[in-house]
């Protein structure tokens, strides 16, 4: 009985490495096509903010975040958003600081499901915001998932890392 569950625990440890290379890999094209080119950082990003206020779609004080701080900075934020995403592309991938890299993709995710929380309307039945942010929660959920996993363990940088220190301090 200890073999099979040992067993089912490493092919869930093998499953959840997949799903953040994987994971990664579709971060990784966020990022390049938001860093690659001068569309995003200059008018893309400031024309999604402009409809997601313009479709009163945010969340109250994350709107006032978003007049204030976002649309005076445009460029900048639209920078940090690419290379974010770019950031967490190669952290899943390599599996190279995946823990922070979590934090980081939970925090990008939060933002966006604020800033498009009301895309049904306000008064809707509360499963259609839910509904509406169908791209951000599964990956809040994902990178929760990597975050308490310790994903990078498995097939990444991270586990390599964790067992060079394990052998150190053995011979210390």
């Amino acid at each position: 009985m200890a073999e099979a569950g040992k067993a089912a625990s490493e092919a869930g440890r093998k499953t959840i490495a997949v799903v953040r290379i994987l994971t990664g890999i579709i971060f990784l094209f966020f990022g390049e096509y938001k860093i690659a080119g001068p569309a995003f950082a200059h008018g893309g990003f400031e024309g999604w903010i402009h409809g997601w206020l313009s479709q009163n779609e945010p969340v109250g004080f994350y709107r006032v975040f978003l007049e204030k701080f976002v649309l005076v900075h445009p460029v900048l934020c639209a920078r940090i958003v690419g290379w974010g995403e770019l950031a967490i592309g190669i952290a899943l991938v390599l599996g190279l600081f995946v823990r922070i890299a979590s934090v980081g993709g939970a925090i990008h995710m939060i933002s966006l499901a604020l800033a498009t929380w009301y895309a049904p309307g306000h008064g809707a039945a509360m499963w259609k915001y839910f509904g509406a942010n169908l791209d951000h929660i599964p990956l809040l959920f994902l990178f929760a998932i990597f975050f308490a996993t310790r994903a990078g363990e498995m097939w990444g940088i991270d586990g390599a890392r964790r067992k060079r220190h394990v052998v150190a301090r053995k011979t210390d």
